[in-house]
């Protein structure tokens, strides 16, 4: 009797489009989950949503507190998915950064040199999704001055996506409307091929400059 050779056909692996479904699939699962809260207790006003491109963007908002990424989601709402970088820390919470990850998003460590991190988010931007990003790279409080992080300038110049200015209010109030403002999209303009550090640190500054001017009179 011959020895059969049972061969295993490898698992078909997802495709871009149906990694994008799933994604969007918990993406909307979270803001389900999120909405009760940022819309009786934090209510989120949003201004500009009609700035809101159909395609990929680097979406820049001002960071003050923890909740401002889901503050951004609230104001983009159930229509536009977006995926979001995170510290890695948070996606090493047991199920929630199980759930997080689900939806798209990613863990960077911010002591390191991140490669993998960075190779998510230009995956994500080529495949025409939305990238959240903080520019400031942290939480800044009142009286702080932070020099803007390259990154996000750096992802919309390498995969030709605008760049997204987004502001937040800052001071947040329970029961009491706290307003998002959505800038126009926009492309950094820069010399040659690809720009250089210096170039790349004034893009940083300017959009750092367009969120704090969408925040004038906001609070």
């Amino acid at each position: 009797m011959s020895e059969e050779t049972t061969v295993q056909k490898a698992a078909p692996k997802e495709t871009p489009e149906q990694r994008k479904r799933r994604m969007d699939w918990f993406f909307h699962f979270l803001y389900i989950i999120i909405w009760p809260y940022f819309r009786l207790i934090h209510p989120v006003h949003a201004v500009g949503r009609e700035n809101i491109p159909e395609g990929a963007a680097v979406v820049c908002p001002n960071h003050t507190t923890a909740g401002d990424p889901f503050y951004a989601v609230f104001a983009f709402g159930y229509r536009w998915p977006m995926r979001a970088m995170a510290k890695v820390q948070i996606m090493r919470v047991p199920f929630i950064g199980w759930i997080l990850s689900k939806a798209g998003v990613f863990g960077v460590d911010r002591d390191t040199t991140d490669v993998r991190a960075v190779r998510t988010a230009m995956k994500f931007l080529k495949e025409g999704d939305k990238l959240l990003m903080f520019p400031e790279g942290t939480r800044v409080h009142d009286g702080e001055d932070v020099q803007a992080k390259v990154g996000a300038a750096l992802f919309a110049t390498r995969t030709g996506v605008p760049l997204l200015p987004v502001y937040i209010q800052r001071k947040k109030k329970r029961f009491r409307r706290n307003t998002v403002v959505i800038g126009e999209p926009y492309y950094p303009k820069y010399e040659g091929r690809k720009p250089s550090a210096e170039e790349l640190q004034v893009m940083a500054q300017e959009l750092m400059d367009r969120v704090q001017a969408l925040g004038e009179g906001v609070g």
